[in-house]
């Protein structure tokens, strides 16, 4: 869980005091289809979720309402992850089917989306796996010696990172020689480079977040708040009975549940 302050870099007020475990969940997803839209191949429709927790529905509903995907492959070791993401998924109309191994899982994917938490130099993913064309959505939460993807599959993919020093440190990038070429996002997004060059490729995000992504996002809940005359805010503490069901905390419309809050967070104006 986290919170996350919005302040005026002159004068150090603070405009913003927001939760952002869901803001982080919501981000994150953002980010990937963003990444997604210029890495996918054009026509796909499947996509593979590995590690159904918290993050898991944030990715699906991201990559349903922004690149039309419409169908998702689920696994996790936790069969009560795959059970409460199937459901979630199906109140939204969306269709999944649950896999006995990350390997059927993946099998017909277009896009395989690593959503694992176990802080350990695993191996998720392996070159054989993954089929050409296809696009690695390497999501899980990083932090230095904990991997995913098999360095095999990172050596025959173009990688793209959102920043390179950080990914390098946190990263899958880790396992990679100093000297291993990977692309900016930023560069793609801008045109100063070229994202997925031909239907064959294999192309990896090797996402681990970074301070950019939450400034977005405060300052766009911010926006939200002033232009709704809103004060009170988002929960501070996002406390979810399940911590793997961050989703549940959403009501149908979207809004966030007050009765699961502890605290709220609110606007101060300068």
């Amino acid at each position: 869980m986290a919170f996350g302050v919005l302040a005026d870099v002159a004068t150090g007020l603070p405009l913003l005091l927001s939760e952002m475990t869901l803001t982080t969940a919501l981000r994150t997803a953002a980010a990937s289809a963003m990444a997604g839209r210029a890495l996918v191949r054009h026509g796909s429709r499947v996509m593979a979720i590995i590690g159904n927790g918290a993050q898991s529905e944030f990715q699906a509903l991201a990559f349903a309402e922004l690149l039309g995907i419409d169908a998702f492959r689920l696994f996790d070791i936790d069969p009560a992850a795959t059970a409460k993401l199937l459901a979630n998924l199906a109140a939204h109309g969306l269709r999944a089917t649950v896999h006995r191994s990350v390997a059927e899982a993946a099998r017909g994917a277009d896009i395989v989306t690593t959503l694992t938490a176990d802080k350990t130099n695993a191996t998720i993913l392996t070159r054989d796996m993954i089929a050409p064309g296809t696009h690695v959505n390497a999501v899980g939460g990083d932090c230095p010696g904990k991997t995913e993807l098999h360095p095999e599959l990172l050596q025959q993919a173009r990688v793209f990172v959102e920043y390179e020093a950080q990914t390098r440190i946190e990263g899958d990038l880790q396992q990679m020689p100093a000297d291993f070429a990977v692309t900016e996002l930023w560069r793609v997004l801008a045109g100063q480079a070229s994202g997925r060059t031909d239907d064959a490729q294999i192309t990896v995000f090797d996402s681990v977040g970074f301070a950019l992504e939450d400034y977005s996002a405060l300052r766009y809940l911010h926006a939200l708040a002033e232009a709704d005359g809103v004060t009170q805010t988002l929960p501070l503490i996002a406390d979810a009975a399940d911590p793997k069901n961050l989703f549940a905390l959403l009501g149908a419309s979207g809004d966030v549940n007050p009765a699961t809050a502890r605290r709220t967070a609110t606007t101060v104006e300068a």
